[in-house]
């Protein structure tokens, strides 16, 4: 060790606040920041009616409400943070949830970060927003422009389909059934990212400066794969020959037409008719890069990170070493 070394003192931990962090890709973030180091502080809202997990493993917890600024100060406690992560996502989707917690309650939370000095931002947003038709996709986006326009430092990260999201099949097909398809299976194809493969991703764009003042469209290892394909995976997994039924895209056409000719005579059917256009949405549009010239999807052109394929992740589904938590994905 040189005299400078010596002489030079301990870097300070890296601090950051991490919103979102009870989901499981929240949780992969909040555990590969703490691998690199930092004190991280997590920022959870509070579920009405449903018990706190209060517990993140070598993490500060903090509950706020971020559609209160000052309740969002006060989780920021006058204290120095470098950088802000934010996996927080709404729910479902629906328009009222979109807007409140895609939107709104992230330009609350930037303006908190920037009211405490905080300067760098990384936020966790979705791929489809290239081809914005949901309420979900433009909320998205407009904060999106409100973080580019901030005058931080920021990543925005768009990453293609998630494991959970390509997992609600595993037991259909385990007790026998046939694999769902729209049309033949092809009309859509993904990079599919695991949880921790996200969360590492995410946590390397606090060091990463070619990751800065980018947003940055990312999916997982391996050639993109139809839903086709997820089903030959998950048959062969079982030893079985594969066997699919064919769900025309038609259906959904006419349940939309329905639901939305319903949608003025209740809230409740207004969201129904939404979470209908949400599946048709994902049953016709890939998850991949956009080329804007063309209008269609590139597989070249969307990078890859990690290394657990959706193959391994079945594997372990199958074995009982790991157990999809959809959560409020299911309604997709």
């Amino acid at each position: 060790m040189t005299e400078s070394e010596q002489a030079a003192p301990p870097r300070r931990a890296r601090k950051v606040c991490l919103a979102g962090a009870t989901g499981t890709i929240g949780r992969a973030t909040a555990r590969a920041l703490m691998r690199r180091g930092a004190e991280v502080v997590c920022l959870l809202r509070r579920r009405p009616g449903a018990a706190e997990r209060t517990e993140i493993e070598g993490a500060a917890v903090r509950y706020v409400d971020f559609a209160d600024p000052a309740s969002l100060a006060e989780g920021f406690s006058g204290e120095t943070f470098d950088a802000v992560v934010s996996c927080m996502a709404s729910r479902t989707g629906a328009p009222r949830d979109a807007w409140a917690i895609d939107y709104q309650a992230h330009v609350n939370l930037l303006a908190a970060a920037r009211q405490a000095g905080v300067g760098q931002f990384v936020q966790l947003s979705a791929i489809c927003v290239q081809k914005p038709q949901l309420a979900f996709q433009h909320a998205k986006l407009a904060f999106e422009k409100a973080l580019i326009e901030s005058g931080l430092t920021y990543s925005i990260v768009r990453p293609t389909a998630f494991f959970k999201s390509l997992s609600g099949q595993i037991e259909r097909v385990r007790k026998g059934k046939p694999f769902l398809i729209f049309g033949d299976g092809t009309l859509t194809a993904c990079k599919p990212i695991s949880d921790d493969d996200l969360g590492a991703y995410l946590a390397e764009c606090l060091d990463d400066e070619s990751r800065w003042n980018r947003v940055l469209p990312i999916g997982g290892p391996g050639e993109a794969i139809t839903p086709r394909r997820q089903g030959e995976i998950l048959f062969s997994l079982l030893g079985r020959p594969p066997r699919f039924k064919k769900v025309p895209v038609a259906l959904l056409d006419a349940i939309i037409g329905v639901l939305s000719l319903l949608a003025p005579l209740s809230s409740r059917l207004a969201e129904k008719a939404e979470f209908a256009r949400i599946g048709r949405y994902y049953a016709v549009e890939s998850m991949l890069a956009l080329d804007p010239e063309t209008g269609r999807y590139d597989a070249e052109a969307t990078p890859s990170t990690g290394s657990e394929t959706l193959a391994d992740f079945y594997a372990r589904v199958l074995a009982g070493d790991a157990a999809p938590d959809r959560g409020d994905h299911a309604v997709f």
